[in-house]
């Protein structure tokens, strides 16, 4: 019996397959990636903006072909369009036999056994719920970085999101569960932990009483296998002197930080319901390179929000211009069913958010580069992925760079480098968002 997954959407969804893929590997189940071999096809969804809502619902239509022309016996839909659209696929699309929504993933055994009965079912759990998966994951992600998803759902509810609808409230992992985890994916060979969730900067608040990362990071720096830690999802507002301190002391803590802004406007930020003005997050930024020099800050920006107005947009630019992050992704508004930003007045035109977006993207663009040139010559550890086909040449990723979100390195070398080691590199060169470099000595790890 042959299973095909296709997951679609954030890192956090990867998770959520990962540990999927890791229960009916435990039951005997074997995988493929040919659509058309696969008995049962699981596909797990994404609603977060409106385009990828578009992706999933036309990848479960693509799919659902493959129950007249291929071996399908049955078909499967897991994840946020599943949680939030049941009713709609089941009714839209009935090649689809079992629904598993976000806090369901650990019933998937149950639901491939009752599709190839050929019942039709659901498997919905209270949204608050906290899915049970004490299993080995079957890491996806080439075996040497893996994300650890610390928790689930998020308690901000700002104006442009479903999240807290269809992903609940939110929830830590306990700590004992995730050191398990993380000491299994070290020993499946993992070198670098990525932590996620809604926003990691909360974690532990509600199981013990208080913000927990600095902790959790402690003892996940004690796993030995593990080398890097990256933290990503950090909410601004809620970054502590001893989170901080913590990133600061612990040698394997990259000193990254994933910092979600979304503007910089106080009348939008106020709009989007979000917890920091222009002066607070000017105020952390300093604070952040003040005390950890070196440290890379990645940040997420939302272009068109209902009612910006150009002077608005300008102040943004002038802001980023003022910030220089070090990494930048832009979204275009999408308004969301249910969601309070949806039903505000003033709209913007589509191809008014296309071209703002455009305008970040470019000041960005020449951000970056300025600081590449500021590369030249610095000895960066690097943490090699793989062989550039064809060439004597290697491609990796430094300290600052997210695996799928940020740039990589390319070493040219006659020597013959190891994927998953860690290896000295001289910048040489960049080409646009990436970096080029030569092996500066013997050192690996």
């Amino acid at each position: 019996m042959k299973i095909l997954f296709i997951s679609l959407g954030c890192d956090k969804n990867l998770v959520d397959t990962e540990v999927m893929l890791g229960i009916l590997s435990k039951e005997g189940f074997e995988f493929t990636d040919d659509e058309t071999q696969a008995d049962v096809i699981v596909v797990n969804t994404c609603c977060f903006i409106n385009d990828a809502k578009e992706e999933s619902i036309n990848t479960l239509l693509e799919m659902a072909e493959y129950k007249k022309t291929g071996n399908c016996k049955a078909l499967i839909a897991a994840g946020c369009l599943a949680q939030r659209y049941k009713q709609e696929i089941q009714e839209e699309i009935q090649e689809v036999d079992a629904i598993l929504g976000t806090t369901s993933i650990d019933s998937i055994l149950e639901a491939v056994n009752a599709s190839l009965k050929g019942e039709k079912t659901q498997f919905l759990e209270n949204v608050d719920r906290l899915p049970e998966h004490k299993v080995n994951r079957v890491v996806t992600t080439g075996g040497y970085y893996a994300h650890l998803k610390i928790a689930e759902g998020c308690d901000k509810h700002c104006t442009y999101c479903i999240i807290p609808k269809i992903r609940g409230n939110y929830r830590s992992v306990p700590m004992e569960e995730l050191i398990g985890e993380a000491t299994a994916l070290a020993e499946q060979g993992v070198k670098e932990l990525i932590l996620v969730a809604q926003e990691t900067t909360l974690y532990g608040v509600d199981l013990y009483g208080k913000k927990s990362l600095p902790t959790l990071l402690k003892e996940l720096c004690k796993i030995r296998g593990i080398d890097w830690i990256r933290i990503q999802y950090c909410y601004p507002e809620e970054i502590t002197d001893e989170l901080i301190e913590t990133i600061k002391s612990e040698p394997k803590i990259c000193h990254y930080l994933d910092l979600p802004i979304q503007h910089a406007n106080d009348q939008v930020l106020k709009r989007m319901g979000r917890r920091t003005d222009k002066e607070q997050l000017i105020s952390i930024v300093e604070k952040l390179r003040k005390e950890i020099p070196d440290i890379a800050i990645r940040t997420t920006l939302i272009t068109g929000f209902p009612g910006e107005t150009q002077e608005q947009h300008e102040e943004l630019m002038g802001f980023i211009d003022d910030m220089e992050f070090d990494r930048l992704g832009v979204f275009t508004y999408s308004p969301e069913e249910d969601t309070p930003a949806a039903l505000m007045a003033e709209q913007i035109d589509e191809e008014v958010k296309q071209d703002r977006r455009a305008e970040l993207m470019e000041l960005q663009q020449e951000i970056v580069f300025d600081r590449e040139d500021n590369m030249l010559g610095r000895v960066l550890t690097v943490l090699i992925e793989g062989k550039v086909v064809d060439e004597n040449a290697y491609v990796g990723r430094t300290y600052k760079d997210a695996p799928n979100v940020d740039g990589y390195i390319f070493i040219n070398t006659d020597e013959e480098l190891v994927s998953g080691n860690f290896v000295k590199v001289k910048v040489t060169g960049a080409v646009e968002y990436d970096l080029i470099g030569e092996i500066a000595d013997e050192f690996t790890k």
